[in-house]
């Protein structure tokens, strides 16, 4: 191992404190056209790497100094590790290039395996396809700035909601934290930590939900299409499912033959690392489970609850325009009062049923919905939260509104009246 320089300003926390705070790099060299440099911030200093060759310079951000935080050996670095990661790094920028293996484009295809490794959502890989430019594609990881990731992003925002630009980033960022991981010739990450940042005010629940006579309407519209399509919206109204579960179900998931019929709810592939589908019971009225052992027949087990009316399992967003039909029927004349009625299109409908909020009718309004008629009639929160495949924490995020009337419904029941006792006796308790 090479023998670490010493600079007698720099290679002790006590001597790096009396260094002034500023813009200047404080420079050692290490060996011919290769130096390490430390530059004191106000929140403590960071170590910097500068190459020198016959063709190119370079110079690279290699982590805090342990000035004010212990030392990590990753992203907190004493003078030594610092030196130790300085010559890595000069060994790989002064070496002859190598094929590219850091493509944005294989990056993509890692994230993918990796998301099919883990049983996780493949729909972060399909909305990253569909919203990445060949142009950023050809680029290597590496070659990425900040600016044309920022680009990118305020592009997407202009079509999107700012939650969707936001989840699109999380995956985006999500992917190149995978090829860096992979490829220790990425030193640095804040090209896609400032450029692809979250948007602000996207957290703000958007949550629709709607009344229990307006949820009949849908499901009979639902009906008008199929008894299929009926069954599956009114298998999502009453359980408050997500539509991946929903469609997941298999026969053996009807449990039927019990006072109290339920259904074994698949579990969501909502999350991080491996995702492991659990089943959990969920229960259903005595009316609907009549419906789905009928729809079930004589069929295995093993095969989907619920079907399309050609007998082949419901698949990701086939029920996106059969729902947009059912809300357009539900509502016609909302509908009509907005945008106008186009009942020839197949593509209208929930698109231009919108509530007073101009938040637009989706299937997960039945899950919102859902959620939130619990709260309202007591159900303990951690319940609600099992119920529907999510934690207690988001429920608190995305439902705080509901949860503030429910106690303070609760809250006003045992308030402290003092002109109660006075109205019944004429006066109050213990007087004579």
């Amino acid at each position: 191992m090479a023998r670490t320089i010493r600079n007698a300003k720099i290679d002790s926390r006590s001597a790096r404190s009396k260094l002034p705070v500023g813009k200047t790099i404080h420079w050692v060299a290490l060996t011919h056209g290769h130096a390490m440099g430390y530059r004191k911030g106000p929140k403590g200093g960071t170590w910097v790497a500068k190459y020198v060759g016959s063709d190119k310079r370079l110079q690279a951000t290699l982590g805090l100094a342990d000035d004010l935080m212990d030392a990590d050996g990753e992203r907190v670095l004493t003078h030594k590790q610092a030196q130790d990661k300085a010559m890595a790094w000069f060994e790989a920028v002064s070496a002859p290039p190598a094929p590219p293996t850091t493509g944005l484009a294989k990056a993509l295809d890692q994230y993918e395996a990796d998301l099919k490794t883990r049983g996780g959502d493949l729909g972060n890989i399909a909305r990253l396809r569909r919203h990445v430019p060949r142009l950023l594609l050809d680029k290597d990881v590496s070659a990425l700035t900040s600016g044309e990731l920022r680009d990118w992003r305020d592009n997407l925002s202009r079509r999107l909601a700012a939650a969707t630009v936001n989840r699109t980033c999380n995956a985006f960022k999500a992917a190149l934290n995978l090829a860096a991981d992979r490829d220790e010739v990425i030193l640095s990450r804040n090209a896609w930590e400032k450029g692809l940042a979250s948007l602000p005010d996207a957290e703000e629940a958007r949550n629709v939900v709607v009344g229990e006579a307006d949820i009949r309407k849908i499901v009979d519209a639902a009906y008008g299409q199929s008894a299929e399509f009926g069954l599956l919206v009114e298998v999502a109204a009453v359980t408050g499912a997500r539509y991946g579960q929903i469609a997941g179900l298999t026969v053996g998931d009807l449990q039927d033959d019990r006072a109290e019929p339920r259904l074994m709810m698949p579990s969501s592939k909502k999350g991080k690392g491996v995702r492991k589908v659990l089943r959990r019971p969920l229960p259903i009225t005595v009316a609907l489970a009549g419906k789905l052992r009928k729809a079930a027949g004589d069929r295995p087990a093993s095969t989907a609850l619920l079907t399309k009316p050609s007998g082949d399992a419901w698949r990701k967003s086939d029920h996106f325009r059969p729902f947009n039909r059912a809300v357009a029927a539900a509502f016609a004349d909302k509908a009509g009062d907005q945008k106008g009625v186009a009942a020839d299109r197949e593509d209208t409908a929930a698109t231009q049923v919108e509530t007073e909020a101009g938040m637009r009718i989706t299937i997960y309004a039945l899950r919102h919905s859902s959620i939130v008629r619990q709260i309202l009639h007591g159900v303990p929160v951690r319940v609600v939260a099992v119920l529907h495949d999510t934690s207690v924490a988001m429920i608190e995020k995305n439902y705080s509104k509901y949860l503030a009337d429910h106690t303070d419904a609760l809250a006003r029941a045992a308030l402290f009246d003092v002109t109660a006792t006075k109205r019944r006796t004429g006066r109050p308790r213990g007087t004579k």
